[in-house]
């Protein structure tokens, strides 16, 4: 539990002097949920600032700066790295949740203009009556997340066989510490000349906070086809994933290990689902297809992925359904080559008819609290990175069982030269507001509670910080670098150099989100 710390009514007046008081939230229970991310608590903050619109914006961060305080922006809030968890008590948590608008759609140049605060579900229902879509798409946990936090902390899932979602941006505004707002690059083109918007891409807020984002679109997809398969171990997982990015097949190639498998298939029925079973069967284009498409996977049930190892699902998105289909027919002879079966397709299906469902997943099936962590590798070292993290579960087996920790992955390709390997943890611990908030009511009232669980939680810290240990060790890099990942050890050191002085540059202070990145 965050502790409160005085309020310094100077600068507090001061601020509110600029933006006005009803843009500020000063209420102890909000500013300790604002101190908390799903996994860590933070020094509580001074204010919650919501501002309406850019302007207001840059004036509440001349306004906190000019008196001394310090700046932290947060996005949809579903980070677990400290992005948004302040150094020290006192400073001015800024939540554009209030600045979500869709600004302009061109269809014409291909381009949309999002206020920050606005999330990647609401950006794509918005496109979605226009055949849009933009070019990377959000998290799975985009009903929560903003498109302004998927810019400042990188983000991956949706059009992840093009990279993740900064590749989809063009330009920023950004407020800089003294509240003066920089346009980056241009609305149509990136980079024109060094990329001035790829400086301000994955900074983790610690340049500046981002106020309106514009972003690349493509044509959404109109035919589809979907795989599943079955793998023994993980090298032949790994072994097909990688194949098939390198051809650039799938729209979306993701899997998991045994263990996270057994997780996700403990979650609420599929067929409990009617949302999510509506949803698949519309977007099969036709009635017939749609009633055919449902029956099977009310068939199938939770027990089509009974005795799996690994498994990776995949979708092909694109505008012919013949082409889409010959990519999958590829991709099973890749799957085959590498000792694969194919399985029933439902996860794939289920997922790309509802891409942002509710983030009940930010807690285990029966209540644990759940944490990842994660590294991109190179094809090359993946089967490496794999085996010396299963190494270091192994030399702790006794540990974890003894303290209720227990260890999965989600493992899927990004663009054709990287895979993602993200080990996820989950314990018995108490649950804090950000989980009660963002669970479903009804979820939350199903699961366990457990009490406070200091000794557990302290070994999954451990062995978070020797797995980020692995990921140094083999080169790897990282999305959300925020607090947790070592970017400093990771640069060239001129390259750090350079960082260093474009922080001091963009705010000599040192007062816009200080410690993410390590600067």
């Amino acid at each position: 539990m965050a502790t409160l710390a005085p309020i310094d009514q100077t600068a507090l007046s001061t601020i509110s002097a600029a933006v006005g008081a009803a843009a500020l939230v000063t209420d102890e229970a909000e500013l300790r949920y604002y101190s908390q991310d799903v996994y860590s608590n933070g020094p509580t903050v001074l204010a919650v600032f919501r501002p309406a619109d850019k302007a207001m914006l840059a004036r509440g961060i001349a306004a906190a700066t000019a008196a001394g305080v310090m700046i932290v922006p947060r996005g949809g809030g579903m980070s677990y790295t400290g992005g948004y968890l302040a150094p020290a008590a006192g400073a001015l948590l800024i939540d554009t949740g209030s600045m979500n608008r869709v600004l302009d759609i061109n269809a014409e140049d291909m381009t949309v203009t999002v206020e920050a605060g606005c999330t990647w579900d609401k950006l794509h229902r918005t496109l979605k009556p226009h055949g849009l879509r933009a070019l990377a798409w959000g998290t799975l946990s985009g009903i929560n997340a903003t498109v302004g936090g998927g810019m400042s902390q990188n983000g991956v899932f949706w059009g992840a066989g093009g990279g993740t979602v900064v590749d989809a941006a063009l330009s920023f505004e950004v407020v800089l510490a003294d509240g003066t707002m920089v346009s980056t690059g241009s609305s149509f083109f990136r980079p024109f000349g060094p990329d001035v918007t790829g400086i301000f891409a994955a900074d983790c807020g610690a340049f500046g906070v981002k106020a309106t984002v514009t972003l690349k679109l493509v044509r959404e997809g109109t035919a589809f086809a979907y795989g599943s398969f079955s793998f023994p171990d993980a090298a032949a997982f790994f072994g097909a994933m990688s194949a098939v990015a390198r051809d650039g097949l799938a729209s979306e190639s993701f899997g998991f290990d045994p263990y996270l498998q057994a997780q996700r298939m403990k979650r609420e029925s599929l067929t409990k689902d009617a949302k999510s079973l509506v949803n698949m069967m519309k977007a099969q284009g036709s009635a017939w297809k749609a009633l055919k498409e449902g029956a099977k996977v009310v068939a199938a049930g939770r027990s089509f992925l009974d005795d799996v190892p690994f498994s990776l699902h995949l979708i092909c998105e694109g505008r012919h359904q013949s082409a889409v289909e010959a990519d999958m027919k590829a991709i099973e002879a890749i799957a085959a080559r590498h000792g694969g079966k194919a399985i029933e397709n439902t996860i794939p299906k289920i997922l790309r008819a509802n891409p942002f469902p509710p983030v009940n997943s930010m807690v285990g099936p029966d209540g644990e609290r759940w944490v990842p962590v994660h590294g991109f590798l190179p094809h090359s070292r993946l089967v490496e990175g794999w085996n010396r993290i299963q190494e270091l579960f192994d030399a702790n087996r006794a540990e974890m069982e003894a303290n209720g920790v227990a260890a999965g992955a989600m493992l899927a390709a990004v663009s054709r030269s990287t895979c993602l390997i993200e080990p996820v943890f989950f314990w018995p611990d108490a649950l804090e507001d950000i989980h009660c908030r963002s669970l479903e009511a009804d979820h939350l009232a199903k699961l366990n509670r457990f009490p406070a669980n200091a000794q557990s939680r302290a070994l999954v810290g451990r062995l978070r910080a020797e797995i980020v240990a692995i990921f140094r060790d083999l080169e790897a890099t990282h999305l959300q670098v925020a607090r947790t990942y070592p970017l400093a050890a990771a640069s060239d050191p001129r390259a750090w150099d350079m960082l260093k002085a474009l922080k001091a540059l963009v705010d000599p202070r040192g007062l816009m989100n200080p410690g993410s990145l390590g600067l």
